[in-house]
């Protein structure tokens, strides 16, 4: 059926689909890695250097992170058919839903899909990292391939800190509602990699980190907490965190004694010449989102970029700058798009919070917004409108959903059947509510991760 004959409501909710689509497109993890990579004439072109192919003994590939399988394959295509691809050795570690066999580079599953924290596998693939890592000599080249999620599929804890009291830092952070740079923190302090301490074991002729980012405004210390990014012990800032969100009772005991022996010093030096690139970002998606949706006809009327905070709050916020634009709207087709990496505090919910995702929330969040507008003023011949947010690695949460989507008729279902929003929103049960009326967006692993879009459209 041709696009504009459809129902205004499943066009507008086709369309903004599609748009969030472009999005995860323009940070395809494989084409991040070959358009930034080129062997010619004058040598190997990569992350601002070139050099001479002839002067590398080894190219020894690392990495760690969501979009880890497709960066992998996009350097063994830039290479291959060149002199280098013989020389290519690598492993990373990545989610085990994206491991699949390649030529040079090795996957190593790491954890399960939809659960975003290290385990016995992650440490095991990272000791093989380190092992490689410290293996380089100044004759060779080693790659970092980074990318979100890299944190928990990149670990190995100091000595005297077990798995188990890793998990219980990083779960209590984020039941807290702890932002990602306060989550990075607080690991660094705990790891033997991260904070540039990776970078430190490497004696290779150059380091080379080609980074996803899944951090708004894209700091390198931040992303997958900067294995080659030397930073400073700050033992005393992570207790200050962890004070501040009330958790030092709750600790293990392991980890308050470790924080409060260290001492805060200067980063542990490093000799190996570095070079850094980023090749794929939410920016750079919410750009691609903009274009598509010009191609299908909207005018993007706003562009909210690195939106952070309580997911609830940013959808609610979302919703109503929604129907702020929808009166405006008269004979066009606006367009609100918004990036960015919002919390959950599931902490508000008790011991037995319900299951979803920051974007599921954003997405009823808006759904409340609507509800409440929709009760106080007849919407019957009002403009048409959808919004959805999604996360572009297709998790969010530990659900099987990408994130929700939400218009005039799915409004409706979700209110003749009954349901509570805000109760589901207290209770953090947004997968549950969405799930029954069919707005959840399923995707699987799309092998990128540049944070989370949100795309909003209205027409009359």
């Amino acid at each position: 059926m041709d696009r504009n004959a459809a129902p205004a409501s499943e066009r507008l909710r086709n369309d903004a689909l599609r748009i969030w689509q472009a999005a995860v497109a323009a940070a395809d993890s494989s084409s991040a890695i070959t358009r930034n990579i080129q062997l010619d004439a004058t040598g190997l072109r990569i992350a601002g250097r070139i050099i001479d192919p002839a002067r590398i003994n080894q190219v020894i590939v690392v990495g760690a992170g969501k979009a880890g399988a497709g960066m992998a394959a996009g350097l063994e295509t830039a290479l291959s058919g060149t002199p280098l691809f013989d020389k290519l050795t690598g492993w990373v570690n990545v989610p085990e839903n994206c491991v699949r066999k390649l030529q040079r580079i090795h996957l190593h599953g790491g954890r399960p899909a939809g659960v975003n924290e290290p385990t016995q596998q992650v440490i095991d693939g990272t000791d093989r990292i380190l092992r490689l890592v410290r293996s380089c000599t100044p004759a060779d080249l080693c790659i970092m391939l980074l990318s979100g999620g890299g944190s928990a599929l990149l670990c190995r804890p100091v000595p005297g800190i077990s798995l188990t009291d890793k998990l219980a830092v990083t779960r209590l952070l984020s039941r807290s509602g702890a932002p990602i740079h306060e989550l990075n923190l607080v690991r660094t302090q705990l790891s033997l990699v991260k904070g540039g301490r990776l970078a430190a074991a490497c004696q290779a002729r150059l380091l080379v980190t080609l980074a996803i980012s899944d951090v708004a405004g894209d700091p390198p210390q931040v992303i997958g907490s900067g294995p080659t990014v030397p930073v400073d012990s700050q033992p005393g800032a992570a207790l200050e965190i962890l004070e501040r969100r009330g958790l030092l009772e709750k600790l293990p005991p392991a980890v308050i004694r470790t924080l409060q022996s260290a001492t805060e010093k200067p980063a542990e030096p490093i000799t190996v010449p570095m070079a850094w690139q980023v090749v794929a970002s939410n920016s750079a998606s919410l750009q691609a989102a903009a274009g598509q949706a010009e191609e299908l006809g909207y005018r993007v009327a706003q562009v909210l970029r690195d939106v952070q905070g309580d997911a609830a709050t940013a959808g609610a916020d979302f919703q109503r700058r929604l129907q702020a634009l929808k009166q405006q709207s008269r004979r066009q087709r606006l367009c609100l798009l918004a990036g960015g990496e919002t919390t959950v505090n599931l902490a508000s919910a008790g011991e037995n919070p319900g299951r979803g995702g920051r974007n599921q929330e954003f997405v009823l969040s808006a759904a409340q917004v609507a509800a409440d507008s929709d009760a106080q003023h007849s919407t019957e011949g009002s403009a048409d409108w959808a919004l959805l947010s999604g996360g572009t690695d297709g998790e969010d949460g530990p659900t099987d959903a990408a994130g929700g989507i939400l218009d005039k008729q799915i409004l409706k279902a979700i209110l003749a059947g009954g349901y509570e929003i805000q109760d589901c929103l207290t209770r953090h049960d947004s997968w549950t509510l969405l799930d029954s009326v069919g707005a959840l967006i399923r995707t699987g692993a799309t092998h990128t991760n540049v944070m989370d879009i949100a795309v909003g459209l209205t027409a009359t």
